[in-house]
């Protein structure tokens, strides 16, 4: 039997951190994983260079059931915090777009960091090491568990669950998060795919899937069918670029509203923000006698501009002859454009899982759950992030919180 003071389930960037902090406060810890390298989301994000945080993070960034819950931790460590890590390993980074931070060489440039991390609190770690069982065995005076792994048996204090979601399951996803949850009784809010390519009807889509490719910036938002004014006016809006694919649409913008859909809800796109496309249709006919797509292409990609034209017979014609009606409409159409979605490229293309281990059962101090020693961190919890390095952040943030709660089993068995 292996004794440790903690295990950690899960070498993703939550598990590496939490591991790696834990051991420099003097704890005896096992971080393992059933994959054979650790941190792959890491590895993959941002292109290779991982997008590890953002400058400007406040706890409207995620989503939640409860969306306070968040708070307590992001305040008890920053964006700064996590970049004077990186300074004090000599890891180059820059911001890229809207206070996203890159590293300037290499994703593998944080890994490093949270490897040198766990090496100096001397964290054991286990890789490959699957988990076939975690159950609670009555010890004196406390309860304690015992998990059976491939490489034996260990009994521990404190299990910390840093195995993330459903997202990306060829990197190893898994939900063993939740299914250990249900088995302590815990609650959770339905995962689903977030930061997500979407996809429309075939037939539907037909008119546009030769758009594949193009990208433009637009604002876009989602919502009940028919919203009214009201609700549309507390509906969340991004401002990002939207890029056109064979099956639907994806690019920033389309991830970020990605997060916020359900099913049967439209998505509305202005496609031409900050332009009055009606008066500059109608100033155009006034002057002009080239055809509507030509005076269009001033105002749009061209390829947009042409497939919009040629699915409205009123408008394949010189701006001359097209009715003043027809150019408003075709304006509004354009800075209004309601489609819904059929579902998405699930989560073999998502970024992250929303929903999760419900926070109604975890401490938002501690991130320990009501099963006492058992704590939850990193995207497993129901908080998800924006695009923009805001789940990296979380991560960081939530297992900073768990590694300063845990303490080494002499304790814990007093307790």
């Amino acid at each position: 039997m292996h004794q440790f003071d903690v295990v950690v389930v899960g070498a993703g960037a939550a598990g590496l951190f939490c591991a790696g902090l834990a051991g420099q406060r003097g704890l005896k810890v096992l971080l393992l994983d059933h994959s054979e390298k650790v941190a792959e989301k890491i590895r993959i994000s941002g292109g290779g260079r991982c997008n590890f945080t953002n400058r400007e993070v406040t706890p409207a960034n995620f989503l939640s059931d409860n969306p306070h819950f968040c708070r307590s931790a992001l305040s008890r460590y920053t964006p700064q915090d996590f970049t004077a890590l990186l300074h004090k390993h000599g890891v180059p980074f820059h911001e890229k777009h809207r206070g996203q931070l890159f590293c300037d060489r290499s994703a593998e440039d944080v890994i490093n960091v949270l490897l040198a991390e766990c090496a100096l609190g001397g964290v054991t770690r286990w890789q490959p090491c699957g988990v076939k069982s975690i159950a609670t065995a009555i010890g004196t005076g406390t309860s304690r568990y015992r998990i059976e792994s491939d490489r034996g048996w260990i009994e521990t204090p404190q299990v910390v669950i840093a195995t993330g979601g459903l997202s990306i399951p060829k990197i190893g996803a898994t939900d063993f998060g939740y299914r250990l949850a249900r088995q302590f009784g815990l609650r959770l809010v339905e995962p689903r795919p977030a930061l997500v390519p979407l996809t429309f009807d075939g037939a539907d889509w037909a008119p546009f899937a030769q758009l594949a490719g193009l990208a433009l910036p637009v604002l876009i938002e989602t919502g009940p069918p028919n919203a009214t004014p009201k609700q549309r006016k507390k509906a969340v809006v991004f401002s990002e670029d939207l890029l056109f694919t064979h099956r639907g649409l994806s690019g920033p913008a389309v991830l970020q509203i990605s997060s916020f859909w359900r099913e049967g809800e439209p998505v509305r796109v202005n496609l031409a923000p900050g332009k009055d496309l009606g008066a500059a249709l109608l100033q155009a006919k006034a002057s002009s006698k080239k055809l509507v797509a030509n005076e269009l292409t001033h105002l749009l990609p061209s390829r947009l501009a042409d497939a919009w034209v040629s699915n409205d017979p009123a408008l394949q014609r010189c701006i001359t002859d097209a009715t003043d009606k027809a150019l408003q409409a075709l304006a509004q159409r354009l800075a209004d454009w309601q489609l819904t979605p059929n579902g998405s490229e699930g989560y073999k293309k998502a970024e992250v899982t929303a929903g999760g281990i419900d926070t109604r059962d975890v401490s938002s101090q501690t991130m320990e759950s009501k099963q006492p020693g058992l704590y939850f961190i990193g995207e497993v919890v129901d908080v998800t992030g924006w695009l923009g390095g805001y789940n990296f952040q979380w991560a960081w943030a939530s297992a900073f919180a768990c590694a300063n709660a845990l303490i080494p089993a002499q304790a814990a068995t007093r307790a």
